[in-house]
């Protein structure tokens, strides 16, 4: 009786240890957010050419001893996926285009939206895009309708065997992925796919090496307003992809939750993410959440990372690519004015000035 009786307790004990393992501590996500926090708006430093086009969702990583950002921009038909160059993270140069409109009747001719995948993601790490089976991979929302988002957007793969960093046109698989119209496709994911971003888990937490986090629209009654939320899927090849779990593994049950950047912070892991339209909560703004596992996150309840403050980002401040780098942290992300031009601005937790780059002009700094 009393060995089953300590059985028990064991067992309950370990159990506890587990679910509060899944719980980051408040005094952890403090320290975290001490530590991602960028106080000091840097401002623009990539706007349009023109003012019919928008420029969304940086992706930043280091090659070679240089900077690069991938970016996606939209000029009325749908979005294309680009790449510039910067050697100090502030100024930045376009090279050309990775993915672009195709006149054809596939089924993302029309859409093709790419973000990095497999990124090391070591807090001041090397940040490299890393190479699986001798291929660079991007993921990237695709579709066939022309306009803002429209139609059926789903997520597939490309890849180039070639220097990411040379504008040219990546290969992409024939087929999309990730589907809202499959019949796996989740309650909270069964009407439009979004942004994506895939890490490479040596671990295998997942039992898979390879983790997708993307945000998806679902269980929506106002499609112009639905409620966005962020989920799992896994490969071992990233050719073929499966769902991981029924429910999302953040959702705020309001607005959007969306457009995920892993990096790791010695044990903890961090999902930097936007928020946008909550219910206590206007706007668009950039927040994080914290896991040791990769499965269960723990939310950050404090002060945004980003959020609307300036003129060029009026509007919205959310999207983000992080990185620390010699001591500093910089935090790109899409602003918004309020005549909604959408450009890639920068914030650093150390004060670089003020950059001169404004929509389509340079100005004085005074």
């Amino acid at each position: 009786m009393r060995i089953a009786f300590t059985y028990i307790f064991l067992l309950v004990l370990a159990t506890a240890s587990a679910q509060t393992k899944q719980e980051v501590p408040v005094d952890v996500m403090q320290r975290i957010y001490d530590q991602v926090k960028t106080p000091y708006k840097y401002g623009l430093v990539l706007t349009p050419e023109t003012e019919n086009k928008k420029l969304d969702c940086p992706s930043v990583f280091r090659k070679n001893g240089h900077w690069y950002m991938t970016y996606i921009q939209f000029d009325g038909r749908g979005y294309e996926t680009w790449i510039s160059g910067s050697k100090d993270l502030l100024h930045w140069e376009t090279l050309g285009k990775l993915m672009s409109f195709s006149d054809t009747t596939d089924w993302d001719n029309n859409q093709k939206a790419g973000y990095i995948a497999l990124q090391e993601p070591e807090w001041g790490g090397s940040y490299e895009w890393q190479r699986y089976d001798g291929k660079y991979w991007m993921s990237y929302i695709g579709g066939n309708t022309r306009g803002y988002e429209k139609g059926l957007l789903s997520i597939g793969m490309a890849y180039t065997t070639k220097d990411p960093t040379k504008p040219h046109e990546l290969q992409r698989l024939p087929q999309p992925v990730l589907m809202s119209s499959d019949k796996e496709a989740g309650w909270w994911e069964n009407n439009v796919q979004y942004k994506s971003t895939v890490l490479w888990d040596r671990s295998k937490a997942t039992g898979h090496q390879f983790i997708m986090y993307y945000n998806a629209k679902g269980d929506s009654i106002n499609p112009k307003r639905g409620k966005e939320r962020i989920g799992m899927a896994v490969s071992d090849d990233m050719l073929h992809w499966q769902r991981f779990g029924k429910e999302p593994v953040l959702n705020h049950h309001a607005g959007i939750t969306g457009d995920p950047w892993i990096q790791r912070i010695n044990d903890v892991w961090v999902m930097f993410y936007f928020g946008a339209f909550w219910k206590d909560k206007g706007g668009a703004f950039n927040r994080f959440a914290c896991s040791y596992d990769l499965l269960h996150w723990t939310d950050w309840t404090g002060d945004d990372l980003i959020k609307s403050s300036e003129p060029f980002d009026g509007m919205f401040a959310h999207k983000s690519s992080v990185v620390y780098y010699k001591g500093i942290v910089y935090h790109f992300y899409c602003a918004v004015n309020k005549a909604d031009q959408r450009g890639i601005a920068v914030a650093t937790s150390v004060d670089k000035g003020k950059s001169a780059l404004r929509f389509g002009k340079e100005e004085k700094t005074k």
